[in-house]
């Protein structure tokens, strides 16, 4: 086995798309978003001949508090390799690279379930990379994504659509409640589009986001970000902004990412001045609804607060979260409960524990 600098883009997201989860955030295409922000992608590729075991991206993250490099639902190991081994030799020229950038750490958000080991010479991170509480759909049956098991034989384009699971299956899976405010939002009026020229519409999409930010007072993406992935994912036609307009105002709009035969609701912002319009349940109908006719396997609504799914429904353990309010409306369209190992650190210098230090300080003052 060799841990090499991957340099083919079709290549990579070819082993990409074999695999059981397929996460948009390790695509090549999404290391180019990155470097037009000024962080660089790293990408590292193991193989074993010709073969190709497993790959790894990381983004350099210059950051005040510490440079380091961060791998986002990464590695992405073969199905049938040996994904311990492979790991640690992948992070192991991961370490190498980010100690001749003077990183101070490497921090790495597996997809890998809540029981999954820790990553040796590892620490829990203070803080959250990305989701690790996940709300999703399955669209094909069986569930592609329930336990994290053997992927299944890939779908080939004339067997597109085969074994999903229908719009009205989904609609009688979901709470009464949300179903009662899409009709609701149908019956008022609201309108949604898929844009037709999203760079041009994304200044819509930006406006609500800037509004729902000082509403609710998260830290952002930002603009250049946003601009970037739309740049690079639209004319692969692997991302859509959708507009929801009413009485001829966008009130909400979102950005979802369908890649791989899976679609991932990312950004979303609505307008507080029509709270009471239930305008994003209605968009994210027709996102669901789109992904179907896609014949996508997986709907990712991302992020939830912690909680556990009874028989009367999606119960939080956390209350005060700050995705408490977000949770409700996610787990009203139905789905499942996936929980994913915590964000794990690798020191590389002892400068990382002042960082620790700060960031440990930073979660309590956010409420995680």
């Amino acid at each position: 086995m060799t841990i090499e600098t991957a340099s083919n883009p079709a290549a990579w997201d070819q082993f990409l798309s074999e695999q059981q989860y397929r996460p948009f955030l390790q695509s090549w295409t999404m290391g180019e978003v990155y470097r037009d922000c000024g962080e660089e992608p790293i990408r590292l590729i193991a193989n074993d001949d010709d073969r190709v075991l497993g790959i790894c991206q990381a983004i350099f993250v210059p950051a005040r508090r510490g440079k380091h490099l961060a791998v986002s639902y990464g590695p992405v190991i073969a199905k049938d390799a040996d994904a311990a081994e492979i790991t640690k030799e992948l992070l192991h020229s991961l370490r190498t690279i980010a100690q001749s950038k003077g990183c101070t750490f490497l921090r790495v958000s597996p997809f890998w379930s809540a029981d999954a080991a820790r990553i040796p010479d590892s620490l829990s991170s203070p803080l959250h990379l990305l989701a690790e509480h996940i709300w999703y759909l399955p669209l094909r049956s069986p569930d592609l994504w329930s336990h994290l098991g053997p992927p299944p034989p890939p779908v080939e384009e004339g067997d597109r659509g085969s074994g999903g699971i229908s719009e009205e299956q989904l609609l009688s899976a979901m709470r009464k409640t949300t179903r009662n405010l899409i009709r609701r939002a149908e019956k008022e009026g609201v309108t949604v589009e898929a844009s037709r020229n999203p760079v041009n519409d994304l200044s819509y999409f930006l406006a609500l986001h800037d509004e729902t930010r000082k509403r609710h007072g998260f830290t952002p993406y930002t603009n250049a970000f946003f601009k970037a992935q739309i740049a690079h994912f639209a004319p692969r036609n692997e991302c859509t902004l959708y507009l929801a307009r009413y009485q001829g105002q966008v009130i909400a709009s979102s950005i979802h990412m369908h890649a791989f035969g899976e679609t991932s609701y990312h950004h979303g912002a609505s307008s507080h001045a029509f709270q009471k319009i239930p305008a994003s349940y209605l968009l994210q109908w027709t996102a669901i609804r789109d992904a179907l006719k896609r014949g996508d396997r997986v709907y990712n609504f991302w992020g939830i607060a912690p909680g556990n799914c009874t028989e009367e429904g999606f119960k939080i353990s956390e209350a005060k979260h700050p995705f408490a309010g977000v949770t409700l409306f996610k787990t009203g369209f139905g789905g499942k409960l996936l929980n994913l190992v915590h964000c794990q650190d690798i020191p590389v210098s002892k400068k990382y524990y002042l960082t620790r230090g700060f960031e440990i300080l930073r979660k309590w003052k956010r409420g995680f």
